[in-house]
Formats: C-alpha cells, structure tokens, sequence
C-alpha cells in the first residue's frame, strides 16, 4: 500500500482553494484536482460558507463566438498561452494564474469580467478536444477565438469589424 505524500496533497488543497475562490463549480474541483468530492464539499463550505451551486456546466461553443465574450474569451487565451509557455506550472495551476491576470486586466480596462473561471476552464477544453482554435486578425493581427474547422483565410475580429448594436449594453447605458 502506497502512502500519500502529505506535500502533494497539501498542494491539492491549495490548488483547490484558489480554484474555489476564483468561482470554480464543484465539477471543475472534481476534474482538476485529485481531493475526494466529499473534501472537496467541505473545503467549498469552509471557504465560502456555503453549499456550491448546482447544475450542469456550459456546453456550448457558441456563447464564446458571441461579439463580447469572444472578445473576453480571445484575450484569456492569449494570456493562458502566455503563462503556460512562460512557466512550468501545471495546466490547472496555469489556468489560475491566467485567470487572476484576466481579471486585472478587465478592472485595468474598467470592464466588466464576462468570463467566469468555470467558462475558462470549459473554454480551454475545449481546445483540449479540437472544438476551438484561435485565428489571426487581418487587419490588426490580434489572436481570437474562433470555431476550429471555420475559414479563417480573411478572418476580421470583431473588435475591427464590430457588430452595430456592439458596446450598447446596460454598462454603456451607464456611462
């Protein structure tokens, strides 16, 4: 019988911990760490004094080709690209990482997060299984999110060819 190294699972419940309080559904828990989902219950209580929520994930490739979260969707990309090709953290740890300099980045910009860690986290599946990919701009040569098997030869983001009612939301409203 193998005995459990105290440091990897000291590491499990740290990874687990900022996970949680970044947003992650018990589901994301259940899939990027190696903590029992009855560990994982108590660790999501302790932190955030509750149950987690309930309900299926997002399935859907089609929310992150809508204009604003493909644009939240294609900056996170590029980020996570960044940290993991800069560092050698693992792919769960990356995603934290990521994830945190999104979240900097949109206060820097005075938006809004679109993105949630768990629609991060569905998001680079994903990738993971080929559904998604990113494409150049031809105009200003951005990387963006885009369906893997689309024509991308003359693809224009939508931040260079936004759609018209694109910005007039409830926060443009606002302002």
């Amino acid at each position: 019988m193998r005995q459990k190294s105290v440091v990897a699972e000291a590491r499990q419940i740290r990874l687990a911990s900022d996970l949680i309080r970044l947003g992650a559904r018990l589901q994301v828990l259940e899939a990027e760490t190696t903590l029992s989902r009855e560990r994982l219950l108590r660790l999501y209580k302790e932190l955030r004094g509750k149950s987690p929520p309930k309900g299926m994930l997002p399935f859907s490739t089609d929310w992150f080709m809508t204009w604003q979260p493909n644009v939240h969707s294609s900056l996170f990309m590029n980020i996570f690209h960044s940290v993991n090709s800069a560092s050698a953290l693992e792919p769960a740890e990356a995603l934290v990482a990521a994830f945190r300099l999104y979240q900097e980045q949109v206060v820097l910009l005075g938006q809004p997060a679109v993105l949630s860690l768990t629609r991060a986290w569905r998001l680079l599946k994903f990738f993971e299984c080929g559904m998604l990919a990113m494409a150049r701009c031809t105009r200003c040569t951005g990387r963006f999110v885009v369906h893997a098997h689309d024509p991308v030869r003359r693809y224009v983001c939508g931040l260079c060819h936004m759609p018209a009612r694109a910005g007039r939301g409830a926060h443009a409203a606002a302002h």
